[in-house]
């Protein structure tokens, strides 16, 4: 089972900025698709410095406490199916071949990666579904831990049970277990 998350989240309230929601649940925009058709596409996209109210207003008077609630539920949903970085460095202890994937794009899978990692293309993605036993852990992970958890539902959807995300990604990674790993920063995160 998962350690806690590293850090407290902060409540949610009608006045919390969806930038602010993003950042403390980043599944949040997921969660919120799935359920209510909102920030999947142009026509239902928000603003990062819309309120949780505003957004609910503007989309059919949405309760405010329900979206809330489902984001939070959608949260700790996510939470199983993540794996912090001394997890992973212990389970790679256990399982040296242990499958992990890179989610992230070639330049960046070229400039650092965790040693043993396979660059996700759309041919490992097709073995993988075709040839992997999938039953087996295995492991997605990006920058900071925000992109793979999208990547793990896809595999889950198609059958891959023990499908996880990386807590706080290669950058975390780099923080915890292997300092040797060269950080970075994308401009388009910050």
């Amino acid at each position: 089972m998962p350690d806690a998350p590293s850090t407290t989240l902060p409540p949610l309230t009608p006045q919390t900025t969806l930038r602010e929601v993003l950042q403390a649940y980043p599944g949040a925009q997921r969660a919120l698709f799935a359920r209510y058709h909102i920030g999947g596409c142009q026509s239902c996209a928000f603003s990062p410095t819309e309120t949780l109210e505003t957004l609910c207003q503007r989309n059919e008077n949405l309760p405010v406490d329900e979206v809330i609630a489902h984001i939070q539920a959608s949260h700790q949903s996510d939470v199983l199916l993540t794996i912090t970085p001394k997890e992973l460095a212990a389970l790679r202890e256990i399982q040296p071949d242990l499958p992990l994937l890179d989610v992230r794009t070639r330049e960046e899978f070229d400039a650092v990666r965790i040693p043993g990692a396979v660059l996700m293309t759309q041919e490992v993605v097709q073995e993988a579904f075709i040839g992997w036993d999938k039953t087996r852990t295995v492991v997605l992970y990006d920058h900071t831990g925000n992109r793979s958890l999208d990547a793990v539902a896809y595999f889950i959807g198609h059958g891959f049970s023990n499908a996880k995300c990386l807590e706080g990604g290669i950058d975390a990674y780099s923080i915890q277990v292997d300092p040797s790993l060269p950080r970075y920063r994308i401009e388009m995160e910050a």
